[in-house]
């Protein structure tokens, strides 16, 4: 039945559904896992960055965090909004343009910055749009917006391709998001300080990949059981990270996407970078 109601985004199956927004919604789900938990004092945002590689020059990215962005799934939308995202990266460097354009125009219109749910609400704008005319197709991206206003003060919200958005107090988009959200629901709480926030993110992204050890860069750490033949590996994934919080010195929010080697020094300070392979054989 699908096959007859699927080939455009305009055309509604007896059941209601628009199965292109379904179709982009499950390619989201096997993306990277982006997480994001909402702290009373700033936001924090983690991903599990997957394209990685020997021959990848990162070399922008290790000295100054990248332009605007890790490049890969943590973006610098505005002065006072971090977004993360999980699907197609085609996609989302299109949406990350876009939105960065509507801040700045805003910024030179008012004269400040733009508000969170503004910002969500004009991307969400331009995605609903792709879904009702005939010869588009919807964005393969779900985006979650870490930000700050003077109104509302921090704020977490996340868009998915039908043009719907939402505030959290923490959630997870990409693979394993139903895990992450179980693992939230039960440690999360009102009163988190960015400190306990960066610990929870963290302890659950690597619950989440399936992994006691995390790093800036995916690798596979080998090691041996007595025999030469018998050799096991263990994967290290590679994460993202993000904060979000505010400067009272100068009165500003201060986005914060960390480099490589800041996300290692988080990692060991919090027990979870890859262990010397002694320890690994012995444990």
């Amino acid at each position: 039945m699908a096959r007859r109601y699927d080939s455009r985004t305009t055309i509604f199956s007896p059941e209601g559904r628009l199965y292109q927004i379904e179709y982009a919604m499950e390619a989201i789900s096997h993306a990277g896992t982006v997480l994001g938990v909402l702290a009373k004092d700033g936001v924090v945002l983690a991903a599990e960055k997957r394209v990685t590689g020997k021959l990848l020059d990162l070399s922008s990215v290790k000295e100054s965090g990248g332009y605007g962005g890790s490049g890969e799934k943590m973006f610098l939308l505005n002065s006072n909004v971090i977004g993360g995202v999980a699907g197609i990266t085609s996609d989302a460097n299109s949406l990350v343009n876009f939105a960065r354009s509507v801040a700045q125009k805003h910024l030179l219109q008012y004269n400040e910055d733009i508000p969170v749910e503004l910002l969500a609400q004009r991307l969400c704008d331009m995605k609903q749009g792709y879904t009702q005319y005939g010869g588009l197709r919807p964005f393969g991206v779900s985006i979650l917006y870490a930000g700050y206003d003077p109104h509302y003060r921090f704020q977490l919200y996340h868009s998915d391709p039908s043009g719907n958005y939402s505030g959290w107090k923490a959630t997870c988009i990409g693979a394993n998001n139903g895990t992450a959200q179980s693992l939230l629901k039960q440690e999360y709480k009102d009163d988190l300080a960015v400190d306990e926030a960066i610990g929870l993110v963290l302890r659950v992204m690597s619950r989440t990949m399936d992994s006691t050890t995390l790093g800036s860069e995916k690798r596979q750490s080998s090691f041996h059981l007595g025999l030469p033949i018998m050799i096991l590996t263990r994967p290290r994934f590679a994460v993202e990270f993000a904060v979000l919080t505010y400067d009272d010195a100068t009165k500003q929010p201060k986005a914060k996407i960390y480099r490589p080697s800041e996300i290692d020094v988080l990692l060991k300070v919090h027990d979870l970078a890859k262990k010397n392979e002694d320890t690994e054989m012995k444990s």
